[in-house]
């Protein structure tokens, strides 16, 4: 989570804690928002010091925690005021069944209600993630709060779903804290591919020789991961075909896995029609074995090996570099090049051979599995470095250039 700093160094977040068991997971958060260099101003109902001390959270946040609207810490008695007109943004975590009840009702007779009425409505967003049992979750009456809130201004974050706290399992857990720092990430990240459907490849392929045995590489998944969620930040919907890797979907993504390079050919092209921008950062195979055998290959004793034969696989990249879409201008291509030396000749060759506008290079020495990298960008102005950084970083980063690249929407 250090990688979200560039989103949340310098910003100001009042952090209000509702009565319920989630509470536990808003430690968690303070301690994410903090070493992602957010202040973080706390705020507790009296029903959420039953759950967790204002020690705690003082602790974890380095600044006192408020429980009080008569708090004399405040030289004028008013810290519902001087609390919320510091913030970026409020955020309710956890928020219960009753606070959203007293959110819609225009509660005001404790601190951390009054602060969300006072607030000015302009420049200070509110943000719920609720957290309750999923009967209270899916009662009309919750729905019916839940709808009206959102018409007020507010902007809900959902709920997760698994395992709750009264041994029931269903809708309603309080969101995961790494899944509300994403949330708070995209909420506070320009909006730069609003409008925009943008298909994302990562991750290795794997080709079958055997029941047991194939051919892959070392790509980890990361840097098509951390793009899919920078798009997603940015605004637009985003659809992740993923090789076999074992990294979490970002959230508000759609991830369709794949095994092998047809499968993933297969894929992207069924998704073609509706995207207007396809990045392709997975490590596709070039080739695959012309058949694999239905059962292990064993050792016969003889010390004889066997001799596979290989057949290419299809080319992503280039089919989708001449797709309808494609030429007639309604989808970008960006592809991904992987060199072990000689970057900036081969990754321009490909370039022009694919003929895609944008090609990015992995600046050595290799990255697969790594959580850092430097990318070169090359197009038919020039080259472009986006210097060592984190690969979220660097996400972001290719996210902004590819923006500013694209014809506006139609």
């Amino acid at each position: 989570m250090r990688a979200m700093t560039e989103v949340f160094a310098g910003k100001h977040l009042v952090l209000g804690l509702s009565g319920g068991v989630a509470c536990y997971k808003s430690a968690q958060l303070v301690r994410l928002l903090v070493q992602a260099g957010a202040t973080v101003q706390v705020v507790m109902t009296e029903a959420a010091e039953q759950f967790i001390t204002p020690v705690t959270m003082q602790a974890l946040s380095g600044r006192p925690v408020y429980g009080s609207q008569w708090d004399a810490r405040e030289p004028n008695n008013m810290p519902h005021i001087n609390l919320s007109r510091e913030a970026d943004a409020m955020l309710i975590a956890p928020c219960s069944a009753d606070f959203i009840a007293r959110l819609v009702q225009g509660r005001s007779d404790e601190l951390l209600s009054l602060m969300c009425l006072a607030r000015p409505m302009d420049r200070v967003p509110l943000l719920l993630a609720p957290a309750m049992n999923r009967e209270m979750w899916a009662h009309p009456a919750t729905q019916r709060n839940l709808a009206q809130v959102a018409a007020d201004g507010a902007l809900v974050l959902g709920v997760g779903t698994g395992d709750q706290a009264c041994g029931e399992v269903g809708d309603g857990r309080m969101l995961e804290p790494e899944e509300i720092m994403e949330e708070l990430a995209a909420f506070f990240t320009p909006k730069l591919l609003q409008g925009r459907q943008v298909l994302v490849t990562a991750g290795p392929t794997f080709e079958a020789i055997d029941p047991v045995r194939g051919i892959t590489n070392h790509s980890s998944g990361k840097m098509g991961f951390a793009i899919a969620r920078a798009a997603r930040e940015a605004g637009a919907q985003v659809t992740l075909v993923a090789g076999p890797v074992h990294l979490r979907t970002p959230r508000g993504v759609q991830r369709i896995d794949v095994q092998s390079a047809q499968q993933m050919f297969d894929a992207v092209h069924q998704q073609l029609p509706q995207a207007g921008v396809f990045i392709a950062t997975a490590a596709v195979a070039d080739w695959r074995p012309a058949k694999a055998s239905d059962q292990k290959i064993k050792k016969d004793g003889s010390g004889q090996t066997p001799t596979l034969t290989f057949v290419e696989n299809p080319d992503i990249l280039a089919a989708a570099a001449q797709s309808e879409p494609a030429r007639s201008g309604r989808l970008y291509c960006v592809g991904f090049a992987a060199e072990s030396h000689d970057l900036l000749q081969h990754a321009s060759a490909k370039r022009l051979r694919k003929q895609v506008p944008l090609l990015v290079g992995n600046i050595g020495p290799a990255t697969f599995g790594r959580d850092d990298n430097a990318l070169l960008l090359i197009d038919e102005a020039g080259t472009q470095e986006l210097p060592h950084a984190s690969k979220s970083l660097l996400a972001r980063q290719l996210v902004a250039e590819i923006a500013r690249r694209l014809p506006p929407v139609r």
